[in-house]
């Protein structure tokens, strides 16, 4: 793969990024910011601190364009890394095809991403003590390293279990190796259960699941668009490969 197409690559998993960016947003502020207010009217009703703190910026900004900034910034960076493994993952990890890479890497970043959600979800305001978020902060990026790295032993896993058990067989035993191996982790590392009395367990879970669509609206959006557009960069590039005359033994 030479370097414009790589480049070609690249400028269109940033605008997929984009453009799933967009559709994260809508469900981050349909479906996320209504339990973000919520989460801090408790927050506000329960606090025994009654003076009137300066807001620096309103959370009308906060839940408008603050979010709309952070979510489309946040996707076409992630779109830029994505295109870019994309690039070295492509005819690496089997015979596939670009839409398919595409959607198969996608899908390994949401099982990334699901793998310290599950152990550490998100919480929304007013859940979570102050005195912890260095530890649960340190936990979840570990706990994503760790997503990562087993993620890449259960891809070698597999390729090297295929010749012997078959694609399918190899797949599914790699799958579960890495489940065993994210279970272990689960049971050692330690839990935090800072839900304060009161809060609304209902609301608690409906801010978790909003989250998680978030990010499988993005990634879900993503491997479907930079899926098509990979495919018309890579055929061109696989034909004028292979139209290329064959170099005449003298």
């Amino acid at each position: 793969m030479n370097s414009l197409t790589i480049r070609n690559l690249l400028v269109r998993g940033m605008l997929a990024g984009l453009a799933a960016g967009v559709l994260a947003f809508v469900v981050a502020y349909f479906l996320g910011e209504p339990r973000v207010d919520a989460a801090i009217a408790f927050e506000e009703g329960h606090s025994h601190d009654h003076g009137h703190e300066v807001e620096v910026v309103s959370r009308a900004m906060q839940s408008t364009a603050g979010l709309a900034t952070g979510v489309l910034v946040y996707g076409v960076a992630l779109g830029g890394i994505a295109a870019l493994v994309f690039c070295f993952a492509l005819g690496r990890i089997g015979r596939f095809g670009a839409r398919t890479t595409a959607v198969l890497l996608s899908g390994a970043a949401l099982v990334v991403y699901l793998v310290p959600f599950l152990k550490y979800p998100a919480n929304p305001p007013a859940v979570g003590d102050p005195d912890t978020i260095g530890q649960r902060t340190a936990l979840y990026f570990l706990m994503m390293l760790l997503g990562i790295l087993l993620a890449v032993g259960a891809t070698l896993l597999g390729r090297r279990l295929a010749p012997k058990l078959g694609n399918w067989y190899a797949t599914v035993a790699a799958g579960a190796a890495f489940v065993v191996a994210v279970g272990i982790a689960y049971a050692f590392l330690p839990s935090f259960d800072n839900v304060p009395h009161g809060f609304s367990g209902t609301l608690l879970w409906q801010f978790r699941l909003s989250t998680l669509g978030i990010q499988l609206v993005l990634w879900t959006a993503f491997g479907l668009l930079f899926g098509h557009l990979a495919e018309r960069v890579v055929t061109p590039a696989r034909q004028a490969v292979a139209a290329e005359p064959a170099p005449v033994a003298s």
